[in-house]
């Protein structure tokens, strides 16, 4: 691996990026800045739209695609070339909960096949602790022929792009580096540095990165169920949630957390791989677990609220109209992924209700494909016996309540706002029977 990083840098040699989804696609376009990038997908599509200058991410967005250096390709023929490898694909979780490894595997055998005597090979997906050495270095020499530690080497570096954030960007975050080696990690770290302005922080081994990383999005998750949970509690009560944290947080030291629908490809899975591991060893987590059930119930204590509404308004809940502002996991994005309004959706069907759906950011045919749901748009009808403000996308923080009511059939106004991102006084005051978390 001598002298890989001094190639890398006099752009002799290219780094490849495998997997150009919200976490591949950034880092491609800003390595690129430096260093000679080749970006690897498996679809021929994506490809093909990244190529025209189309994000479809809208991480970068299409100006910035269209300027990069970037040689996109999804013929993996092309990786031969290359001698440093970052791998960032999705680490989803199978339907039972369990650790859905199949992604990360699979590029594991695409970079094994095309893998050559002194090269590196980073992984960005989050696992759990032991992934990357325990099943993906066997993977790497089985296709490759090579011995790991001797003909190559591996690291682990966790992606800690937020999707959306225009201001904590792939450079303006502190990267986390390791190697299972010194030559390893001080190869990755000088690479790394290239172009993240926030610095680089080398962890002591691969598992402690790893463990890292899945930690840092439980942590959220787990503040954020307790967040949901006090709403429950509040909302029993007859005390606003909001109202309580906002009195709460004149404290210097109070956490500021909001409840809603934790959802997406980290906070609403990586708890599931921890736990995974953790039972795996004989150990079943609690609290980790507690918070996970109470923030995948929301989507139904949602639904179950707003029929609620419905009812106290004196509206027939069967065959009522419900419109459900945003689909996507969460705000100004389009990834649909995981998103948890699914259940809200779910729920709502099964008391007979008729739903519609709108979103200003996600993709028609992708909401199609992965929920069998054709968006309607915001304009078609107004005609809704209800509005549930699911994400609170920029457009529809920006409607006025006059424009909302012209989505009603009626003047009852039954507004579910889940993140309060009306004033509830002023939606009050204005005629609205209003609910939020």
């Amino acid at each position: 691996m001598k002298g890989l990083f001094e190639s890398i840098r006099d752009r002799k040699e290219p780094i490849t990026v495998v997997g150009l989804g919200y976490v591949g696609l950034p880092l491609a376009v800003t390595l690129a800045e430096k260093a000679n990038v080749i970006g690897f997908d498996i679809s021929e599509k994506k490809v093909q739209m990244y190529k025209q200058g189309i994000d479809v991410t809208k991480e970068i967005g299409n100006e910035k695609l269209k300027n990069t250096d970037v040689m996109f390709t999804h013929n993996e023929n092309d990786l031969k070339n290359s001698r440093f490898f970052i791998i960032a694909v999705p680490t989803p979780i199978a339907k039972d909960k369990t650790p859905d490894l199949f992604p990360v595997k699979s590029a594991s055998e695409i970079v094994g096949r095309n893998l050559t005597k002194g090269s590196i090979v980073v992984y960005e997906s989050t696992v759990y602790p032991g992934v990357t050495e325990e099943v993906c270095e066997p993977i790497l020499e089985k296709f490759s022929g090579l011995k790991c530690g001797q003909d190559f080497k591996i690291g682990y570096s966790p992606e800690r792009i937020n999707p959306g954030d225009k201001v904590h960007t792939v450079e303006n975050i502190t990267k986390i580096v390791s190697g299972m080696d010194e030559e390893a990690l001080q190869t990755i770290a000088n690479i790394y540095e290239l172009i993240i302005k926030a610095g680089v922080y080398r962890a002591e081994s691969i598992k402690v990165a790893e463990a890292a990383k899945v930690i840092e999005n439980t942590q959220r998750d787990i503040n954020i169920a307790f967040m949901n949970e006090l709403s429950i509690v509040f909302n029993k009560m007859g005390i606003d949630t909001l109202s309580v944290l906002k009195a709460a947080g004149t404290k210097w030291n109070f956490l500021n957390f909001t409840p809603g629908l934790v959802g997406g490809h980290c906070i609403g899975v990586d708890p599931y791989y921890l736990t995974y591991k953790s039972e795996e060893l004989g150990y079943h987590p609690q609290v980790i677990l507690s918070g996970r059930r109470i923030n995948d119930g929301m989507g139904k204590y949602i639904a179950e609220n707003t029929v609620k509404q419905l009812i106290k308004n004196d509206i027939q809940i069967k065959g009522s109209k419900v419109l459900i502002m945003g689909i996507t996991f969460k705000e100004n994005v389009p990834d649909v992924r995981n998103s948890k309004v699914i259940d809200i959706i779910s729920e709502l069907k099964e008391y007979g209700i008729d739903v519609s759906v709108c979103d200003a950011n996600a993709d028609k045919s992708e909401v199609k494909h992965e929920y069998g749901i054709d968006l309607v748009e915001l304009a078609d009808k107004a005609d809704y016996d209800a509005v549930i403000v699911a994400v609170y996308h920029d457009s529809y923080k920006s409607m006025t309540l006059d424009e909302l009511k012209k989505l009603y059939k009626n003047q009852k106004y039954i507004l579910i706002d889940v993140k309060g991102i009306y004033d509830k006084e002023a939606a009050i005051n204005s005629s609205f029977a209003y609910w939020r978390l």
